[in-house]
């Protein structure tokens, strides 16, 4: 049989292709913040050259039975020297990841609240090649109570606290696999309900796939800590060199009292009565952008250390930082840069700690 080609065949198959583009656009997730955050090789092996022959001999943590920890996501050229010590560490096949939900994306997405969000994305951008979700993402979205969750792409889209990690992982491990989890504002009931049905979904997982933790999958919590100034309505001790060491000394001190040491559920709980209140009380409450990512993670990964080994964990404060100390990391003739400003009226601060079975 002979088939002829007309116009309108030719004009069927061209709409089918043209509707095809964005189907396979959609299979990356887009980058969000493209100032900030290394997206080439050449840009990444720059940056972590830097950071190599800048690191202080005291940035050297240990890694055996290292399980989890907690990231900054915010500019690389600010916060950097937080990020180095601890992603050299991580040499895992897959990374579970604890992102926050900003307030740009509260608000675009009506503020949702009491779940998890998850989108559909089939790769996420990397520097070095585009970086595959774990097959845990679709059991989890198979398995966990559909009140508990939300699926939307739009939702990653705006985020910017779980991709900010993506590029550190990659260059560690060019096949890295992730779970991207965005938590939202949830009481602390809540977040104890969620986290125990999130659980035991991913620890039948690690079980019926014979993962060792630390080895095979790790679990990343992300956040940054205090947000301090008068852009943020958050100046309690004021604006001047004395209010920033204030600012800070009060952000390692909680970071230290919850970090460091036997990991517990009264210490979570206790970190939420920190992080949840406002600037205003007295003692007045960070600006973490973590205050939900953080201990719902917390939270998750006691839990999946329990059932999975039946140990506990110890946790180790590694490093603490702010935009005003820092300042800017001089790489240039890049695309770098940086999205926020840095003064005594505007700094942000940054952590690290990891997490070991005892």
């Amino acid at each position: 049989m002979k088939y002829k080609i007309t116009i309108f065949s030719i004009t069927i198959l061209l709409l089918l292709f043209i509707n095809l583009i964005p189907i396979m656009a959609q299979e990356v997730r887009p980058i969000r913040d493209n100032v900030g955050f290394c997206w080439t090789p050449t840009e990444m092996n720059m940056l972590m050259k830097y950071l190599s022959s800048h690191s202080a001999k005291s940035d050297n943590f240990p890694t055996q039975n290292l399980v989890a920890a907690i990231s900054p996501h915010d500019d690389y050229l600010y916060a950097g020297s937080v990020y180095y010590p601890l992603y050299n560490l991580i040499k895992t096949k897959e990374v579970v990841i604890f992102g926050v939900t900003h307030g740009t994306v509260r608000q675009a997405m009506n503020d949702p609240k009491n779940v998890l969000i998850f989108d559909d994305y089939k790769y996420w951008h990397g520097p070095y090649g585009n970086v595959s979700i774990s097959p845990l993402r679709e059991i989890i979205k198979s398995k966990l109570d559909k009140n508990d969750f939300m699926v939307s792409d739009k939702a990653q889209d705006i985020e910017h606290s779980i991709e900010a990690l993506v590029p550190f992982l990659q260059y560690y491990n060019r096949n890295i696999e992730i779970t991207p989890i965005m938590v939202t504002q949830m009481p602390f009931d809540r977040m104890d309900k969620i986290s125990s049905e999130l659980t035991g979904i991913i620890s039948d997982y690690i079980k019926q796939n014979n993962l060792t933790l630390g080895k095979d999958i790790f679990f990343l919590i992300s956040t940054d800590a205090d947000h301090y100034g008068r852009d943020f309505d958050n100046i309690p001790f004021g604006e001047d060199e004395k209010a920033h060491q204030s600012a800070t000394d009060y952000d390692k001190k909680i970071a230290k009292e919850t970090f460091n040491g036997l990991l517990t559920k009264d210490k979570i709980v206790n970190l939420t009565k920190d992080l949840w209140g406002t600037p205003k009380d007295n003692p007045p409450s960070p600006l973490w952008c973590g205050k939900y990512s953080v201990p719902f993670g917390l939270l998750a990964l006691e839990k999946i250390i329990d059932k999975i080994t039946g140990r506990e964990l110890t946790g180790t404060f590694f490093k603490y930082s702010d935009s005003w100390t820092e300042g800017v990391i001089p790489i240039i003739h890049t695309n770098l840069g940086t999205t926020a400003p840095f003064s005594l009226k505007h700094w942000c601060g940054w952590l690290s700690a990891g997490f070991y079975l005892k």
